[in-house]
């Protein structure tokens, strides 16, 4: 076998002892180099260097006692990302209930997964036409409301990363072009918010807004849906202080201060 192809196997084990490393002191609460190697089976320095690259990372921090480590404030960054992420349904379900009371047009949670989006809440409007359940549903982001708002919250790059080489059209309004989908992501950093006009399915608009976590970031959208003929572009305006409104109290409620 080339030598190539053994670089990326010792990577990945590299990787899966470092996990190891982590399990063992979120079992041990502390422990030291030599009590780490015993219990994964590998030689001291093997470990003095998993735990070089996890201290660096703050993943991993040094105790005053010499010698032993345990658990860094990494670990809890990452902890609350997740708990934020569970929060989230909870803490806006009501509160979309209220906006979809307040608008008669369905009301969704939505969450960035690459390049499409996961619907994660939802409530339907009073609408005389009901829209079908989105909950659960993956959506091409550069498609949706909630996309948009999203992807506008992440560097040029990252966007163009994530969408690959082809915007994919669903409708005739769908925007395929990379140069006008980054105007759009402009205007929705500048506005707040963010709409779409049949560009997932003709005859259906939308607007979205973020909603923030407890360090500011956008984890998350709330839009607001409904049939063309009723959720007019001319209603965009109004709509879309709704969707604000209603994200900055689901942002607050999970720790966003700012």
């Amino acid at each position: 076998m080339p030598s190539n192809s053994r670089q990326p196997v010792a990577a990945v084990q590299s990787v899966d002892r470092a996990l190891q490393v982590l399990e063992i002191l979120a079992k041990l609460q502390t422990a030291g180099v030599t009590e780490i190697a015993a219990e994964i089976g590998v030689h001291k320095s093997t470990v003095s260097r998993l735990i070089a690259v996890l201290e660096s990372r703050g993943f991993v921090e040094q105790l005053s006692d010499r010698g032993k480590y345990q658990l860094g404030f990494s670990i809890v960054r990452l902890a609350g990302s997740t708990t934020a992420r569970m929060d989230l349904v909870k803490q806006s379900q009501d509160i979309c209930d209220q906006v979809a009371e307040k608008t008669g047009e369905t009301t969704n949670i939505a969450i960035l997964d690459g390049d499409r989006i996961i619907n994660i809440v939802e409530s339907v409007g009073r609408g005389e036409i009901a829209l079908r359940s989105w909950v659960g549903q993956s959506n091409p982001a550069h498609a949706t409301s909630s996309g948009k708002i999203l992807l506008a919250a992440l560097p040029p790059s990252e966007v163009r990363a994530r969408a690959g080489r082809k915007l994919e059209a669903y409708t005739p309004a769908t925007v395929t072009d990379f140069a006008r989908l980054g105007t759009e992501l402009e205007a929705a950093r500048e506005h707040g918010w963010a709409p779409t006009r049949e560009e997932l399915e003709t005859g259906l608009n939308a607007v979205a807004a973020p909603i923030r976590d407890h360090n500011g970031s956008v984890i998350a959208a709330l839009s607001i849906s409904g049939p063309a003929y009723r959720l007019e572009q001319s209603r965009f305006d109004e709509v879309a202080q709704v969707a604000i409104e209603a994200a900055e109290r689901i942002s607050r409620r999970i720790g966003y201060i700012g």
